[in-house]
């Protein structure tokens, strides 16, 4: 008997992998001394906190597209909305869970629905797979970058790629319970 392959799965297990691994950066970042966090970096943004900000507002307005709305470029108005770690996890947090429920609504035939991303001065057409890839290409890129700045601080780069396949479960753990979920949920 062969098991039917659900095309939503890697979604859902990628909303999840994007909920632990933010979790576990953020976590990070928490424990950095004064000044580390908002101190000029060489990389793509100048530092720890203007990297996050910008993965939070294009999350924001991706998330806002797939889910029908009409955002646009007002999310990133203001690029740093969040100067301090606590704040700016906090509304991580809730933009992730966000992803997650509309992942976890997924239907097979909603993978090829055209999501309208308002650019301002167009509206951008694309299925809706290919936003999800290019979402979460987006956020791991600059996770990444977030992860080599970390190096130059007083706190040691997380590990942030234990949250996907079954012998990852012992590395999850303390993630898994701060989000309450158990592995059956990330399994599904």
């Amino acid at each position: 008997m062969t098991e039917e392959i659900d095309p939503c799965r890697v979604f859902r297990k990628l909303a999840r992998n994007n909920a632990l691994a933010n979790l576990r950066l953020h976590d990070a970042v928490a424990r950095l001394r004064p000044g580390e966090f908002e101190a000029e970096r060489t990389s793509f943004f100048p530092s720890i906190r203007a990297t996050l900000n910008h993965i939070l507002v294009i999350d924001w307005f991706y998330v806002d597209a797939l889910e029908g709305g009409t955002l646009g470029p007002r999310a990133w108005e203001n690029d740093m909305p969040f100067p301090d770690p606590e704040t700016l996890h906090a509304a991580q947090a809730a933009v992730d869970r966000r992803l997650l429920a509309f992942c976890d609504g997924l239907k097979p035939e909603d993978l090829s629905r055209v999501v309208d991303i308002h650019r301002g001065s167009r509206i951008q057409h694309d299925r809706c797979d290919d936003v999800l890839s290019h979402l979460f290409q987006h956020q791991t890129h600059h996770r990444g970058q977030v992860h080599a700045m970390l190096a130059g601080t007083s706190v040691r780069p997380p590990q942030l790629d234990e949250f996907i396949v079954g012998d990852d479960a012992s590395a999850r753990k303390r993630e898994m319970a701060a989000i309450g979920w158990n592995e059956a949920e990330l399994m599904r």
